[in-house]
């Protein structure tokens, strides 16, 4: 392999054509050399837009392209797994968009492919290498924080349900809470040190279904075969972890109520929160409310780049396949609670 990866994108819907593709012209470790999609117009379209010099509608014909170091996938969730497995299979690097996949039997699936193959994985949640949380992380790895022992986080919309495959549970593997809820838990999980989950309680909820809400956007995605509208529009709960902390969680894509997305985590020694970006202390003895000035960056092209520089240099990515596999058990744990009306175990 050169100093630069060559990569196949699989995918050439929203998360591709309005993230990953264009956060790749700031990557300069890694070049995008192939692009696959099941629409072979819009996978054209997309090498026509970003200057890709190959487009293929079959990821087996792609794979078989001797060009190609690793594979980003950007598909519809359900399809996650049969990609990284495939690509695994070719001796592929695989950076997987959130979630891992729909099930936890698949991601176990997945983590078993990379591991026989001996290729190097990293799922997407660009959460993870914003400046603010890579700064509250090092406040954590240093002790600064003190024990973490309570996180809550929020990422809700009062009504901003997408079309498409993204409310078929088949293909999406559920609503807001692996759509978006996922964001917002990864991100208290990643700051409170990804404690192991054991535990966890919550309640789903679908109530207000595909409104007719005038003056509002919503997200349009593609058209999967069924193209059923069955998830949830809203979900919260909380998740106990093994060394006692807990974090409290809620997400919604449509509710009677104020939109807004926060974190917060507390510790012995300090409190952070993300939005607004403060720490919450003590100073010579006196509570004191410390605001950071921060400006932010591109998460995309910074976990791309992350990514890319671990093949290159056979380090362990910051989302390695263990923890994937931990977030996948959270995300099912949540909607197992949901439909038993119980707490679950995490095992």
């Amino acid at each position: 392999m050169t100093d630069i990866v060559r990569v196949g994108v699989v995918g050439a819907g929203n998360i591709s054509h309005n993230a990953h593709l264009p956060a790749y012209k700031s990557v300069t470790n890694a070049k995008v050399v192939a692009i696959c999609d099941l629409d072979i117009e819009r996978a054209k379209k997309a090498a026509e837009d970003f200057d890709i010099p190959h487009y293929y509608d079959s990821v087996t014909e792609m794979l078989a392209n001797e060009d190609i170091d690793a594979v980003d996938i950007c598909t519809w969730n359900n399809a996650h797994a049969p990609v990284a497995i495939e690509a695994a299979n070719a001796g592929k690097h695989v950076i997987c968009e959130k979630p891992l996949t729909v099930s936890v039997e698949n991601a176990e699936k997945i983590a078993a492919a990379i591991k026989a193959n001996g290729v190097k994985f990293m799922l997407a949640v660009p959460g993870r290498f914003g400046n603010k949380n890579q700064y509250i992380r090092k406040m954590l790895d240093s002790g600064e924080l003190g024990e973490v022992y309570f996180g809550k986080t929020a990422y809700v919309r009062r009504r901003g349900t997408p079309y498409g495959w993204f409310t078929d549970k088949k293909t999406s593997g559920g609503g807001p809470i692996i759509d978006i809820g996922i964001h917002g838990i990864d991100a208290a999980w990643y700051l409170m040190g990804n404690p192991k989950p054991v535990r966890i309680s919550a309640q789903i909820s679908n109530r207000i279904g595909d409104y007719q809400t005038k003056g509002v956007d919503r997200w349009i995605g593609t058209k999967c075969p069924d193209n059923r509208f069955d998830t949830e529009d809203s979900g919260c709960g909380v998740i106990h972890f093994e060394n006692g902390a807990c974090l409290m969680f809620e997400a919604s894509w449509a509710i009677n109520g104020p939109a807004h997305s926060d974190t917060l985590i507390c510790g012995t020694k300090a409190g952070v929160s993300l939005d607004p970006f403060k720490v919450y202390g003590e100073r010579n003895g006196y509570l004191s409310d410390d605001a950071i000035t921060m400006n932010d960056n591109n998460r995309f092209a910074s976990e791309l780049t992350h990514f890319y520089d671990c093949v290159l240099n056979d380090k362990e990515p910051i989302y390695p396949i263990e923890q994937a596999i931990l977030m996948q058990k959270m995300l099912n744990g949540i909607y197992e609670s949901a439909e038993k009306g119980k707490e679950v175990e995490i095992v």
